[in-house]
């Protein structure tokens, strides 16, 4: 987020993580070895990971209702409900107080028909609702925070029909992670409400090592900013984490910036296939109500956020993240997900800053056959029988993204 507080806070976790980068290289599996899924206990939500939109990226503070009933009719019509969008998040600033039974209470001017109105508004467009809050003394805009209040906030989060909420970890100093996470967890196991739980303590606490078993989705990366260096950092240090990765429990490089202008249309594709293929959460954070008019900028947006061939990728029910197999040179880079009815994602991405042709050979993809059949998921383009390897040309800073069917011999 873009504020002094939460960024100096976010650039610390990436110094802490990019610091812990090293060794966790050394006990991840090599490039190359077998995906495996780690089973673990899960509270039977996301089984996929989660989609939707939150308000953050674009607005910062700057939330209303009026904001987010206009966002869930643009969900509607623009057609990202049915591409599978489906979670509408308030971030921080819609809380101002607690009333003095210890509950939280809404910015009446922002919100004047109170938070459950919201959410049954969002629920009549077939969207679910979710939430933010804080694990710390204050959320990082210095609103109420929930520590001391989980129990509390969770029943109120409940009977207003949160279907999601996150929780952050500003002004948490001297608080354990994981405890008061998994305090938060058994809140909202007892609220009598299914809620998906969003961990968002930056990757500072080595969440991939304890998250699964607290959360849906754990930030591992500081916050994103709109441009390629932020995509490029958030990448490089997710991705170390895909053995995690299982249905019920991702990794979470943060939202996606696409459409909000501070990259161009090839880094934005390649940003959205990323996140695809990190079998990440897909949480759009641009102003979504721009998608409806007809100029090519807009059709650009539509372009890739209802990309449904990327969309199945990451959505895939076999829930393995994918990984890079090839990457000699460094900036040239193929990656693989193995996806449930036995086809492979395969990403072609070039890091590097002029065009370049990348070869994916069958063999290092995990192919046992010879012969496939290849879609290209930017062009819709098939071709019907592709022998030993695919290459292609790759722009500066983009990915050709394929899904490969083998053919029997």
């Amino acid at each position: 987020m873009h504020t002094s507080l939460r960024r100096l806070v976010s650039l610390c976790a990436l110094a802490t993580i990019s610091a812990l980068t090293i060794s966790a290289r050394r006990m991840e599996p090599r490039l190359g070895s077998g995906f495996a899924l780690t089973p673990r206990v899960d509270n039977g939500l996301a089984r996929t990971p989660p989609m939707g939109w939150n308000s953050w990226n674009k607005f910062g503070c700057n939330v209303s209702e009026q904001l987010i009933r206009e966002t869930a009719d643009a969900i509607a019509a623009s057609g990202m409900r049915d591409a599978g969008y489906q979670y509408i998040t308030i971030d921080d600033c819609w809380q101002v107080a607690r009333a003095p039974q210890g509950t939280i209470v809404p910015d009446s001017t922002r919100f004047p028909h109170g938070i459950k109105a919201l959410a049954d508004y969002v629920h009549g467009k077939g969207l679910k609702f979710g939430i933010y809050t804080d694990a710390g003394r204050k959320t990082c805009e210095g609103r109420p925070g929930s520590y001391g209040y989980e129990a509390i906030d969770a029943k109120t989060y409940a009977a207003w029909g949160v279907d999601y909420v996150k929780i952050d970890w500003c002004n948490a100093e001297g608080l354990d992670a994981k405890t008061q996470y998994t305090i938060f967890r058994d809140a909202l196991a007892s609220s009598g409400r299914k809620i998906v739980f969003s961990i968002c303590e930056w990757g500072s606490n080595q969440p991939w090592e304890w998250a699964s078993d607290v959360g849906n989705l754990w930030r591992t990366t500081g916050d994103i900013a709109d441009r390629w260096s932020s995509v490029m950092t958030l990448v490089d240090l997710s991705s170390q984490y895909w053995h995690v990765a299982r249905p019920g429990a991702w990794n979470d490089p943060d939202m996606l910036e696409v459409g909000n202008g501070g990259m161009t249309r090839t880094e934005y594709r390649a940003h959205f296939s990323l996140w695809a293929m990190m079998a990440a959460p897909l949480i759009a954070g641009n102003d979504v109500r721009v998608m409806m008019d007809s100029s090519r900028a807009a059709a650009d947006i539509r372009d890739i956020l209802l990309n449904k061939d990327v969309i199945a990728v990451d959505q895939d029910s076999l829930g393995i993240q994918g990984k890079i197999v090839q990457a000699s040179p460094s900036e040239l880079q193929v990656w693989v997900k193995p996806l449930k009815d036995g086809s492979r994602a395969v990403l072609l991405f070039n890091r590097a800053s002029v065009p370049s042709t990348i070869t994916a050979n069958f063999g290092r993809i995990g192919l046992k056959t010879k012969r496939a059949r290849v879609r290209d998921l930017w062009t819709h383009t098939d071709s019907a029988s592709v022998e030993n390897a695919f290459t292609a040309p790759v722009p500066s800073h983009g990915v050709v993204m394929l899904r490969i069917w083998p053919i029997a011999e």
